[in-house]
Formats: C-alpha cells, sequence, structure tokens
C-alpha cells in the first residue's frame, strides 16, 4: 500500500484516530508515573487535551486543511491540562502551523512539519529534560527528516518514524535514572507514541471509530452504551460557596463508569447567585488582582482571606486547563492578574494562558506547592508596581521548603528507598525524604529532613487522612525536639495528602 499524499479530510481522520488510541491507553500510562502517588495523571491529562480539539475537529464539515489545523491547534492549546498536555499542545500548534499552508501534506511537508513541532515544544519548556517526551518527539523529527529523501510514500515515511519513537522511549530509562530505578518509561513519551500509532491506523485504512470520547468514557461502542440517570441531592445548611460546587463538579466528572453530562447544582432554599460577583461594567478596574489553584475549603479560605480574587479548584489530582485559567482571569475586574499556580504541573498551562490572553495582562508567578502560593499572597505590596511585585514574590517563594505526605499505590524504588504500596511517603522539593509504614513516623522524618538551624516558622496544613487532634499532636512533638521553632497549624482540607508542610 502507498500513499503519497494526505488532504484535510484524512488528516481529520488520523487526529481522531490518535486521539482514540491514547484515551484507551490513558489508565495504563497513568500507572506509568516514577512517583506512586494516587494522582497519577499523564495519560488523563494528555488525553483531556488530545479531546479538547478531537471535539472541535469532528464537529467540522468539509473543511479544508487550514481550517482542520486551526481545530486541531486551538482545540489542544486552549483544552491543555499539565505539563505533558501543555507539551503535546504545542506539538500540535507547530506540526499544524506548517501542515495549515497547503491543501495537501507530502512526505517532505510531513518532515518540515514534525521539525517544526519539535522546535515549538522545545521553546514552550524553560529547562528542557531529556528522557522525556520532549525526546521521544526529537527521535521522530529527526527520523523524518532522514526519511525525506529516502522515499514519497507516506505509509513507509510513517512507520519509519513511529520505529524511531518506539525506540528512543524504550531507551528514556537510561536517560532519567529515575526511571531505570522505577522500571517505567516516560509516560508522557509513551502518550506521544500512542497517538502516533493511533494515526497510523487511520492512514492505512484501517477500521476506525473516530467519534471522540470525553475522558473516562473508554472505548464503549455506540451501539453498546446504556444511558443511565443518577440524581445526587446535596443537602446543606447554607449555600455552597462557588469552589465548592466546582470541586463537586469535578469529582463528579472523574467517575470512571461512563461520561458525565447535564450537571445541575442548585439550591432550593433560596434563589441568590452564588456566582461570585461580577464587577459592573461602569466600575473602573483595580491594577492587580490575583487568581489561585487550590483544593480543600480550609486552603481556600485561607488564599481568599489573603486576598485572592478568584479561586481554581484543584491540584495534584485535577489539573485545570488553559482555558480554566482564562477564564478564571476573566472574571478578576484588574488590569494585570497574578496567578499562582501552586504545582509544578500546573505552570506551563498559566504560561500558556498568558500568552494567549489578550484583553489584559497575566503574570504567572511559578509557585509549585501551596506554601509557596500562600507565601507569594503575603509578600503582595499594594503599592508596589506589577514588576517590583513579580520580582519580590519570585525571590520570596525560593526561601519556602514544603514537605507533603501521602500514601503509596505500588511498590516500588526511588532515590534508592524501597517503598511499599500503602507506606505513607514525605516528600520535599528535591525529592523523597521519608518512607514508612506508620505516618506519624514518615510524618517526623520528613521534618527532620527539612528543618535546618536557619528556620524559624513550621506551618502544618491538614487534609484528607489526618485530623486536627492528629496534626496537633505531631505539632507539640515538633515543638518538643525543635524548642526555637514557632509551629502553626490549620486545617486544609485538601484531596491525597495528609499533610501539607512549609519550613520558613
Amino acid at each position: 500500500m502507498e500513499i503519497q499524499t494526505i488532504d484535510a479530510s484524512l488528516l481529520a481522520k488520523m487526529f481522531l484516530s490518535g486521539a482514540r488510541n491514547l484515551e484507551a491507553k490513558k489508565e495504563w500510562i497513568n500507572e506509568l508515573n516514577v512517583f506512586p502517588v494516587p494522582d497519577g495523571d499523564t495519560g488523563t491529562n494528555m488525553t483531556m487535551t488530545i479531546m479538547s480539539a478531537a471535539n472541535a475537529v469532528s464537529e467540522l464539515k468539509d473543511a479544508d486543511m487550514k481550517t482542520v489545523a486551526k481545530a486541531i491547534s486551538s482545540g489542544s492549546l486552549r483544552g491543555a491540562r499539565g505539563n505533558s498536555g501543555v507539551i503535546l499542545s504545542q506539538l500540535f500548534r507547530g506540526l499544524t502551523k506548517v501542515m495549515g499552508n497547503y491543501d495537501e501534506v507530502t512526505v517532505d511537508i510531513l518532515a518540515e512539519a514534525f521539525e517544526k513541532a519539535v522546535q515549538t515544544a522545545y521553546k514552550a519548556v524553560m529547562q528542557p529534560k531529556e528522557g522525556t517526551i520532549l525526546t521521544v518527539a526529537r527521535g521522530a523529527a529527526d527520523k523524518a527528516q532522514e526519511m525525506k529523501g529516502k522515499t514519497d510514500d507516506i505509509v513507509e515515511f510513517a512507520e519509519a518514524v513511529i520505529a524511531e519513537a518506539e525506540d528512543v522511549l524504550a531507551k528514556t530509562p537510561d536517560m532519567l535514572p529515575v526511571l531505570k530505578q522505577a522500571g517505567v518509561v516516560d509516560s508522557g513519551g509513551q502518550g506521544l507514541v500512542c497517538v502516533l500509532q493511533g494515526a497510523y491506523d487511520a492512514l492505512i485504512g484501517k477500521e476506525v471509530d473516530y467519534e471522540p470520547v470525553a475522558a473516562g468514557e473508554g472505548v464503549v461502542k455506540a451501539a453498546e452504551k446504556v444511558k443511565t440517570t443518577i440524581e445526587f441531592v446535596i443537602e446543606t445548611d447554607k449555600p455552597l460557596a462557588t469552589y465548592q460546587i466546582k470541586e463537586i463538579q469535578s469529582k463528579i466528572q472523574s467517575l470512571s463508569v461512563g461520561t458525565v453530562s447535564d450537571i445541575k447544582i442548585g439550591d432550593d432554599a433560596t434563589a441568590e447567585t452564588k456566582e461570585e460577583p461580577k464587577a459592573a461594567p461602569s466600575e473602573p478596574a483595580k491594577e492587580m488582582g490575583f487568581v489561585s489553584i487550590a483544593t480543600g475549603e480550609g486552603l481556600t479560605s485561607i488564599f481568599t482571606e489573603l486576598g485572592c480574587d478568584y479561586m481554581i479548584p484543584g491540584g495534584q489530582t485535577m489539573n485545570p486547563s488553559t482555558d480554566d485559567i482564562l477564564s478564571a482571569v476573566e472574571k478578576v475586574n484588574a488590569k494585570t492578574v497574578f496567578v499562582l499556580p501552586n504545582n509544578k504541573n500546573i505552570i506551563l498551562a498559566a504560561n500558556q494562558a498568558a500568552a494567549i490572553c489578550e484583553d489584559k495582562k497575566i503574570v504567572v508567578i511559578p509557585t509549585k506547592t501551596i506554601p509557596q502560593g500562600i507565601t507569594a499572597l503575603i509578600s503582595f505590596d499594594a503599592d508596589a508596581s506589577v514588576e517590583d511585585n513579580e520580582s519580590n514574590m519570585t525571590e520570596e517563594i525560593k526561601n519556602v521548603k514544603t514537605g507533603q505526605v501521602t500514601y503509596a499505590v505500588r511498590d516500588t524504588m526511588i532515590d534508592d528507598k524501597e517503598i511499599t504500596k500503602d507506606d505513607w511517603m514525605g516528600m520535599g522539593d528535591s525529592g523523597l525524604l521519608s518512607v514508612n509504614a506508620d505516618i506519624s513516623v514518615a510524618f517526623k522524618e520528613m521534618i527532620d529532613e527539612m528543618v535546618s538551624e536557619d528556620s524559624a516558622v513550621v506551618s502544618i496544613y491538614w487534609g484528607e487522612g489526618s485530623d486536627q487532634e492528629k496534626a496537633e499532636a505531631l505539632g507539640k512533638e515538633i515543638e518538643e525536639k525543635y524548642p526555637d521553632l514557632e509551629v502553626e497549624i490549620s486545617e486544609g482540607g485538601q484531596a491525597v495528602y495528609a499533610y501539607i508542610v512549609s519550613v520558613e
């Protein structure tokens, strides 16, 4: 079988097939994450990213190449979640920037598009790391250039490029020791290979269901679907805040039994709106505002009390998309909006939102943890300029040490520490600090690794898996061992982590 050109219709089918294949493999990709925490989300993030674009592509009728390319690029950019999702969207952005200029695509054009894709993705990452999805993409692009002078057959070209991508993926453990010790290949790279493999299936005419699905729906064929309606009734003593409503929506959407649609959350007791108050058009915009990402009633209250204008529910298990961040920024009546990601896996999506936003300035403060976000807000000076605040907050968050305690979901080995399923792990800014079957022991060993002679304050935020009594008991033990330290305890209410701790 020989194919020398790809038109708009075939490109759309190849993209949808790639999306389908990624969606089908997402749970397997999630399990490739190095850290065995209960939030393996690479596969989920990449799937939700590509499905945003797949839905846009599937709605097109008799579209030309430029229109299909725009739907792929725009849909994936706005739907991007997590670092892997953002990188995937940037690969699509570069790829389609070249392909959209032609009515039909040849081997030579594909080779140029692959090169542009890699260049675009690398530029989006401030400190590219080899042994990741970027390396796999680079290998595919290099092979594409090599094949350009060898064949005009796109099938032969695709087979060679995919084979090279698979080969580079298999070598990622040799590039990143942490992958080798955990016994896995890079999860983002695996996701990219799944997309390429799915696209190849459509190229050669393999029968594929091109109907896009939402992340979590699985690969159930339309004829086999059964629609079941489940109604949730939540009774509360007082109206729910917007962040609480969004958390409920997010948790319901994460169900793996099927797709969830038509979520309606209302209040029979009052007709008052639960949406954030929107500034009247006549009200002048303030100079600076804040959007922050966090989950848990306690943490949300802390950020709000410190002056955050809008909270996006999310974090380690729920990475908001670029579009989620843009929508939140739109609700803040300020000329400049500082965004606090509070998670290293959300920073790229926030940066992407800043690049896309046109009607106001977005400044991303690269907070990688909740404590860093809190420190950034405390350091804000309303009388200082945007530039001075950005510089000051960025500098202050460097003085914060963060520790987080959660449990392991599988046996593995990290940083030469043997981890058994259900062990408690204390994780710091630079890696694993402690492992123990007893959560109290894991917590105290983590603190010992974090405290230094310069430490003055330890802040403990307790969440799921703990309570105030347990947190206070641990706090007393810290005070007894380190009498010069001031210990502060707050309810965080965060998911996944029983404790989030900052040492300053």
